[in-house]
């Protein structure tokens, strides 16, 4: 039988302010709004599920409406919640503010009580995570969850990724001892922020993460594709050009299609190709999820996006 992907941290109602022209600071602008169910781990999850990867979630979810139906969402789409926690109150909410291009403005987020994702609730799940055939943690988590997850993956031999998410959480990294880890997600602006203040370039930063224990890096350059890179070698892709509808997702879809690659056997150039393919099609929909595609679908889609291999 597969072992799942556990995926750890944050289930969000998305709200989604769409600028219909751009941007001004300082006064109205006028936009348009979507409601999706969302938070990277959660994402991440149901992506999998619809794509036929058995998949637990370990979040946080209100009593309210809201949670009610961020789990409907996760179970209707096959995410299992096993390990995850219901609390008095409020649902977790990411609000975010994207320019006239899809490209996000800022954002805030607010009641995630991601913190009740303690190192005593996951040794509660250990047999839960024992299970497991990859372990991912969003940052939103606090550093005491990682360093727990980073030792649980050390002596079980289960691979650990970490997705930085943003700026503010993927800052926990730079004072975390990461020996060990499989594999950590930045972009360009997450990078630096996890790293001392010596190391002033994306390749001394890099250098830097291989030398405190990280076993691959993959960075991600927008419009310029990733990389893989480890102390052996680095596997890049370029990136397709579409016409960019909603960047929400993006990065957390091409995580999906990577662990994706991974579940099916795949070396990392096809789960590079897999993982861009996925992402060009969640960047031209609304909302973070590809639902118009299966794992059949999105499979014959990779030749077409990279036909030249």
């Amino acid at each position: 039988m597969p072992k799942p992907i556990i995926c750890i941290g944050a289930a969000l109602v998305d709200e989604l302010f769409h600028a219909t022209e751009t941007i001004l600071n300082a006064t109205t602008n006028n936009a348009h709004v979507t409601k999706t169910a969302g938070g990277v781990a959660r994402n991440i999850a149901h992506q999998l599920a619809l794509l036929g990867v058995p998949v637990q979630l370990i979040s946080v979810f209100g009593n309210d409406s809201d949670g009610h139906w961020l789990k409907q969402v996760c179970t209707q789409a096959g995410v299992q919640l096993d390990g995850s926690v219901t609390i008095e109150g409020l649902s977790g909410k990411y609000t975010g503010i994207l320019d006239r291009d899809g490209s996000l403005y800022t954002a805030f987020l607010t009641n995630a009580a991601i913190q009740l994702i303690s190192p005593s609730h996951l040794q509660q799940q250990r047999a839960l995570l024992q299970t497991a055939g990859y372990i991912l943690a969003d940052a939103n988590v606090s550093v005491e969850t990682m360093e727990w997850l980073l030792s649980f993956s050390k002596e079980t031999g289960i691979p650990f990724i970490i997705e930085p998410v943003s700026v503010p959480p993927a800052s926990k990294l730079a004072a975390l001892q990461l020996e060990g880890l499989y594999l950590v997600t930045p972009n360009e602006d997450e990078l630096p922020v996890m790293c001392g203040d010596e190391s002033s370039s994306t390749k001394k930063q890099v250098e830097e993460l291989l030398n405190r224990g990280v076993q691959q890096i993959w960075l991600h350059n927008g419009i310029h594709g990733s990389s893989i890179v480890s102390k052996e070698k680095t596997v890049s892709l370029h990136a397709s050009l579409v016409e960019v509808v909603d960047c929400t997702g993006a990065g957390d879809g091409s995580l999906s299609g990577y662990l994706l690659g991974k579940h099916l056997g795949k070396e990392d150039l096809d789960c590079l190709k897999i993982a861009h393919s996925l992402s060009a099609e969640i960047l031209q929909v609304n909302g973070a999820i590809a639902t118009h595609l299966n794992r059949e679908q999105l499979l014959e889609l990779v030749p077409k996006y990279f036909p030249e291999a």
